[in-house]
């Protein structure tokens, strides 16, 4: 391995110095329980409620709006079950797309087994759902619409507030998964008109194991997920990752403060042309609307596990479609629902840059994986040579 060049920012990303700064504290001297009495105790919970209002500011929220969770997993989780639970004797029907993080889509198929009827609906070939779909899919019984801000794989934003009048016309609360987009485009919870909305820490520059779950003041106190010692005013209980919710405020404050991120896109964009002089190559997602730092691409012919591994042998980390982790050698959800056939989303390749991203390394990127796609074409059995 030559060197790392790290391009995999929407899988997770390095703790950042803002971070890092407001983290230490709290893992050195600072290390008393918040639901203490004492001096120590009541100065991690005060930095706890700091971080509170920090995160409700840079979101366009008010303090008690805003519930640290262990991940935004746990948030979408309690988000769907909970909202659920809460509009019951309403109905039992909920909506959300095909291209959600698996984080939503697992929740959703759990729920149906408990009851609920679930609608999934698809998108075009850029990853955008139809507005006219949605508005006919809701019925007397929907109690919630669970779309997401931006898709983690291909980069596309979704039109939440345009979703948002919509839900609102029917009286149908609104969640949006913002993991990927917080941090990267600006989120404000009233322009949008979302009742519930859910971040996660390591996507932009915090630890591992802390996230958000915005919710509208004008909602009830949602069911509990976790039940124990009434931590976060009764609504999810565990002694608070005080460190790691001082992390996430400090790296979102200090994201929100540095967009819009114009240069991030235009080294995204130096990228996009670069690799699409690749023969039979495409872009994948929303060329217009998508995030800053998010390029999708499949390259025909090509398995792309195998691109992964000879990229990382030149230090180069990406992701792909590719299920490797599952032990499933069936392509992404979110390339099918796009309208790809198997054999292409095969060779999907993400690579998501970061503010750290150098032209050098771009320009390394594109040198190693223009030769590490002629390579696995003429091992291919199915590339024609064209």
């Amino acid at each position: 391995m030559e060197k790392l060049v790290y391009l995999d920012n929407a899988a997770t990303t390095r703790v950042s110095k803002a971070a890092l700064d407001a983290m230490l504290p709290f893992l050195g001297d600072s290390y008393g329980n918040p639901s203490s009495i004492y001096s120590v105790g009541r100065d991690a919970k005060a930095a706890i409620e700091n971080a509170r209002g920090i995160v409700a500011a840079a979101i366009g929220a008010q303090a008690g709006e805003i519930f640290f969770t262990g991940s935004g997993t746990e948030a979408n989780n309690w988000a769907l079950k909970s909202a659920v639970a809460l509009r019951k004797d309403k109905g039992n029907h909920i909506i959300t797309s095909a291209i959600e993080h698996p984080a939503v889509l697992k929740t959703a198929e759990y729920l149906q087994t408990q009851g609920c009827e679930v609608t999934y609906l698809g998108v075009d070939k850029f990853g955008q759902i139809s507005l006219s779909e949605l508005e006919n899919a809701i019925r007397e019984d929907t109690v919630l619409i669970s779309i997401m801000t931006a898709n983690n794989e291909i980069g596309t934003i979704l039109p939440i507030s345009e979703i948002s009048k919509i839900a609102k016309a029917r009286d149908v609360l609104l969640h949006t998964d913002a993991v990927q987009a917080a941090g990267s485009i600006p989120i404000d919870v009233a322009e949008m008109g979302v009742d519930m909305l859910t971040l996660s820490g390591h996507k932009l520059g915090a630890p591992k194991g802390v996230g958000v779950l915005f919710k509208k003041k004008n909602l009830k106190l949602l069911p509990p997920l976790i039940h124990g010692g009434g931590q976060e005013h009764g609504a999810r209980s565990g002694t608070e990752n005080v460190a790691g919710i001082a992390g996430l405020a400090a790296a979102l404050n200090y994201r929100v403060s540095q967009l819009p991120q114009t240069k991030l896109a235009a080294k995204r964009d130096r990228l996009v042309a670069e690799l699409l002089k690749i023969p039979r190559s495409a872009l994948t997602g929303d060329p217009v609307n998508r995030l800053p730092g998010i390029a999708s691409f499949v390259f025909e012919a090509i398995e792309g596990e195998s691109m992964l591994l000879m990229l990382d042998h030149f230090g180069i980390c990406g992701s792909s479609g590719s299920a490797c982790s599952s032990g499933s050698l069936d392509p992404s959800h979110v390339l099918l629902a796009i309208g790809l056939p198997h054999e292409v989303a095969h060779g999907s390749l993400r690579l998501s840059l970061s503010e750290d991203t150098t032209d050098e390394e771009i320009d390394f990127v594109v040198e190693k994986l223009t030769g590490v796609v002629a390579k696995l074409r003429k091992m291919s059995p199915v590339w024609d040579g064209e």
